[in-house]
């Protein structure tokens, strides 16, 4: 996700930049090795311990083990928009799956809409004061249905979390249980965060998200994961959703997954434009700015229709509805695997007037179609049928199939917010890691995919990926993140979400986040061991959750190399490196070339020899160089003169003192 200025919030900080970093108490100890110890300090190659120790659900090699088990959970809703109240309610079903060894004697589910009261954990502990008040979600009946009997419930409701005391143990290894709940909500207003109403031109703009109640997770780590919602996002079980949404005869709605009944919602009009659009790579407009103010090209022209939804192996829907939408689509050619629903696949932006333009909405679906590809092709399949980008408030959001991204945006800054929110669906609708406790392997690992696609689209012309309201310092990734290893008061990695100060959430977060993959990548593992070990953990992932520990164990095991250095420098603690060329002597043959490690992540560094005939070698220096040493001296075979070595020439690696990189011969 991205906050945006208007919301005292951040843009998603990117691969090319960080912002200015102001220091704050936030209690930190900085990690600094004394100048000289750095490479021999016992810490910095032992073996680092995990979090969670490999267990018969979860082995040492990062994969799911052979007693792996995850609760499943299923829903049919159906939804009423009353715009007359800006309200929303709507009854489920939920078919709740205990796959766990464990009988389960209480149900816990999400009520996210909660946070808008005014005594909520979250306006005090995500500063959000200024945020809109509502009287949260109205639970207006609960029945479980198992062994074949119902039962009303009095639900026990505690800030964002609902708790279901059941009447009988849900038995585990398979036990099912229907849940049956009818609520209601007001919408909040135009900055609802996640659900919000937003007036255009052509009328409101509903954003509709986090917007059911939600199973909980029940997992091997803690058993029911009840942190409080804080606006640290989610962390749910997968299932099958069909959802019904029933809006004023005017409305278009735009919703994630498969829309089951174009018959009965579509004119026949927009039928054959969607068939259109099903065999072409440019845009084709299913709805035209004319069509918005015209009441003939609607389906009916008064009451109510209902528009019904399905989207399977997912962990939530949302969908945004209005009589406000243009609606224009183009194919993406995804590739025929398994896992992949079945065709047309469709790459679609629905989006007000206010967005018309060549250098805002009419290339969002271009946008789109790239994306989904890009991801699918480089890293894996995209598994639904459609893809969607709406322009409305501007929440900066993701959700499985559809983002809600900013109506006016424009330029460069609508390519890399769609890119950033579309690639949400690899990390954490496809990988279903917990957003709510480890924020980085969600936001640092979408920044880091999303990075390379700005690189790789239209031949770069949105290279690299910059924040408009931040500028880079530098604009080198390796440089602008120096600050934020110097500054003592940051956290690291690890922190838990909620614990992460907002001045320091993109940069530790984001920035951080993806950065360390792109060094994993580029300068620790290579390019060609990374990217299978990367592709494959996706792969063994995909509709799982999994911890920091089974990613650390996975690509330590995958890549064939200890990373415990790394996992503890980056991720734990927050090491840098920090080299120095520090002698050059002529020998018999040769030179001599003395290079110190005076930090604590020796990351691999590479040395440019410059002769003075302007020829230049290079040699790289592994990590294993400082195992037993904190200087080494490099023999250099005559071929010439030579006039200056210059450790990491090309500011690839984060060195924070670079005044002693580079030394002339003498």
């Amino acid at each position: 996700m991205s906050f945006r200025p208007d919301t005292k919030g951040y843009r998603a900080l990117i691969l090319g930049g960080v912002a200015s970093l102001a220091c704050v108490t936030s209690g930190w100890a900085a990690t600094t090795l004394p100048p000289g110890q750095a490479a021999r300090a016992p810490d910095v190659f032992m073996p680092q311990p995990m979090p969670d120790r490999p267990t018969a659900f979860r082995s040492a090699a990062g994969v799911p083990g052979q007693a792996f088990w995850q609760n499943r959970a299923d829903y049919s809703i159906d939804a009423t928009i009353h715009p007359d109240t800006k309200s929303l309610s709507g009854q489920e079903t939920i078919t709740y799956t205990n796959n766990s060894p464990d009988g389960l004697d209480v149900i816990w589910l999400n009520l996210e809409q909660n946070e808008y009261k005014p005594d909520s954990r979250a306006q005090f502990a995500s500063d959000r004061f200024s945020a809109p008040r509502t009287n949260g979600v109205q639970i207006q009946k609960v029945v479980v249905e198992y062994g074949g009997s119902k039962r009303e419930l009095t639900p026990i409701i505690s800030d964002t979390r609902m708790q279901l005391r059941l009447p009988t143990t849900l038995r585990g290894k398979g036990g099912k249980m229907r849940i049956h709940v009818t609520w209601q909500y007001v919408i909040p207003g135009p900055w609802g965060g996640r659900t919000s109403v937003t007036p255009s031109k052509n009328g409101d703009i509903y954003e509709i998200a986090q917007w059911y109640p939600r199973m909980a997770v029940y997992d091997d780590i803690r058993g029911w994961d009840t942190a409080p919602y804080l606006a640290q996002e989610f962390y749910l079980e997968y299932g099958n959703i069909d959802y019904r949404v029933t809006v004023p005869w005017n409305y278009t709605v735009a919703g994630s997954g498969t829309l089951l009944n174009p018959d009965t919602v579509l004119t026949a009009t927009e039928r054959k434009r969607l068939s259109q659009a099903a065999h072409s790579d440019t845009r084709v407009l299913i709805r035209t700015a004319q069509d918005v103010t015209d009441p003939a090209s609607h389906r009916h022209d008064h009451g109510d229709m209902t528009w019904h939804f399905r989207m399977e192996n997912t962990r939530d829907v949302a969908f945004a509805a209005s009589p406000a939408f243009i609606w224009d689509a183009a194919r993406m050619n995804l590739p025929a695997t398994r896992g992949v629903t079945k065709g047309p696949h469709l790459a679609m932006s629905v989006y007000p007037v206010e967005g018309v333009g060549p250098d805002g909405w009419d290339r969002s679906t271009e946008y789109v179609k790239h994306a989904i590809e890009y991801f699918s092709e480089q890293w894996y399949p995209y598994p639904w049928q459609n893809a969607i980008n709406l322009g409305g408030h501007g929440a900066g959001m993701e959700y499985p199939g559809i983002v809600f991204d900013g109506m006016k945006d424009h330029g460069p800054q609508l390519f890399w917010i769609t890119t950033h929110e579309l690639g949400h669906g690899w990390f954490p609708m496809i990988v279903g890691s917990n957003e709510r406790r480890n924020a980085f392997m969600d936001e640092g690992f979408n920044t880091f995919i999303d990075a390379y696609a700005s690189d790789h689209f239209n031949h770069g012309e949105f290279a690299p990926k910059k924040d408009n309201e931040f500028a880079p310092q530098t604009g080198v990734p390796a440089d602008d993140i120096v600050p934020l290893l110097r500054d003592k008061d940051a956290p690291p990695l690890m922190v838990p979400s909620d614990l992460v100060q907002e001045r320091y959430r993109h940069p530790v977060t984001y920035f951080k986040g993806a950065y360390g993959l792109k060094l994993l990548r580029e300068q620790i593992v290579g390019p060609e061991r990374f990217d299978r070990a990367f592709r494959h953990y996706i792969d063994v992932w995909a509709y799982h959750h999994p911890t920091p520990s089974d990613f650390f164990r996975f690509m330590s095991s995958e890549t064939g190399e200890d990373l415990s250095w790394f996992w503890r420098g980056w991720y734990f603690e927050n090491r840098a490196p920090d080299y120095a060329c520090t002698g050059i002597h002529a020998t018999a043959d040769g030179y001599q070339v003395t290079v110190q490690n005076k930090g604590s992540l020796p990351i691999p560094v590479t040395m440019l020899l410059t002769y003075a005939d302007g020829t230049t070698t290079r040699q790289v220096i592994p990590t294993e160089a400082w195992y037993q040493h904190t200087a080494i001296d490099l023999p250099v075979r005559t071929r010439g003169v030579l006039r200056t070595v210059t450790l990491d020439p090309d500011h690839a690696i984060p060195d924070i003192d670079r005044h002693d990189n580079s030394l002339r011969a003498p």
